[in-house]
């Protein structure tokens, strides 16, 4: 595997913040097998049990809990092991939070990302990606799909927030990553759609509120069954991310812009219902759907999110691996597995990515 992506990321010192979280994790772990130097940077596991310590990646990374909100730490972290590449995941991620806790969502995600943007101007980074959201966009909930080249918004301060992070990197990648500044460092903002994937205790996720029901053997109320997501493997945006990483650290400039990621719109794009109703019968138990009256006054979400990952297929020539019921199966299993302790977590976790590595239909990587 360490050849893979052209051999990039082996023996490179790579940087990701927000490692301890659920994505963060699964990119770490792929990092490990791809060979690289992963230097964590985050708060605590932020659920309990958590992806991170089941997987005991602190003993396979160099690990620093630390908040991306404190520049100081950070510009010194990131001075002191100079990444080659970094991949900024540290957020606050949770829609529903970001209305009880506005000020923190907004210090972290976008005061956050301007700290990392900050620390990078004293390095020799190569490449930087930002993960921001697919709800960085203003959202009309339009059929249509949101292109990168759509305007920025959010309604809520979690969405806002993201909208927010993308137009501070935009800024800072035309006023200090550029030719006429002298700094080499590759700057691209990564736009996923929904995802889901094992090891995922968030509060107020579908996957994980689901589980937890199953597990309790009661039923799953929905808010919003109605809505509808881009759902789509956690492998697959971040397969995305290192394929954008490996063509942009040889490449910087053609590929130093925004990239949506996220499934195949016909096929994937389902209702929160529909998605409830597939899992319930993955997990094979009789199990009631409760559905929320939606007219009764709720935190807004938004109705329709879709994207269109149009620009990664034809120019990263990366494309979804997973349909909606290959990434179901895969989720479940991974969540059964946990609880009837078949297969060691980090084992499991790590065959699971093999697994996807294979099932790549391109020759991408």
């Amino acid at each position: 595997m360490q050849d893979s992506f052209n051999g990039i990321f082996n023996k490179k010192t790579i940087l990701v913040t927000g490692h301890t979280g659920f994505q963060g994790t699964w990119l770490s772990l792929w990092l490990n097998i791809l060979g690289a130097n992963v230097i964590g940077y985050s708060l605590k596991p932020p659920t309990h049990p958590s992806l991170f310590e089941l997987t005991e990646l602190e003993n396979e990374i160099t690990h620093y809990i630390y908040d991306v909100r404190d520049l100081v730490q950070l510009k010194k972290i990131t001075q002191q092991h100079n990444p080659d590449i970094v991949f900024h995941l540290a957020a606050q991620p949770i829609v529903r939070y970001s209305y009880d806790n506005p000020i923190e969502t907004f210090e972290t995600n976008v005061m956050g990302t301007i700290n990392l943007l900050e620390s990078l101007r004293s390095t020799n980074v190569k490449v930087c990606e930002i993960i921001t959201s697919d709800k960085c966009y203003d959202n009309n909930e339009s059929q249509k799909p949101h292109s990168e080249n759509d305007p920025m918004g959010g309604n809520d301060p979690y969405s806002a927030s993201k909208g927010a992070a993308e137009i501070v990197t935009s800024a800072y990648r035309n006023s200090f990553f550029n030719k006429n500044f002298k700094h080499s460092t590759a700057i691209a903002t990564i736009r996923a759609g929904n995802v889901i994937g094992g090891g995922d205790w968030a509060t107020d996720r579908i996957i994980p509120d689901c589980i937890r029901q199953l597990v309790a053997k009661k039923p799953i109320k929905l808010r919003y069954p109605n809505a509808i997501r881009p759902w789509q493997f956690v492998l697959e945006p971040i397969f995305g991310m290192l394929l954008l990483a490996s063509k942009m650290f040889n490449n910087s400039e053609s590929f130093s812009e925004s990239w949506n990621f996220g499934p195949d719109t016909l096929k994937n794009d389902i209702s929160v219902q529909k998605l409830v109703e597939l899992v319930i019968n993955e997990w094979n138990q009789n199990i009631p759907i409760n559905l929320d009256d939606e007219t009764i006054k709720k935190p807004q979400e938004e109705k329709i999110l879709r994207i269109d990952c149009t620009k990664a297929k034809n120019l990263l020539k990366w494309k979804p691996t997973y349909d909606i019921n290959q990434t179901i199966t895969k989720t479940i299993s991974w969540y059964k597995n946990y609880y009837e302790k078949k297969i060691p977590v980090k084992e499991f976790t790590i065959n699971q990515i093999l697994e996807f590595v294979k099932s790549i239909k391109s020759n991408v990587i």
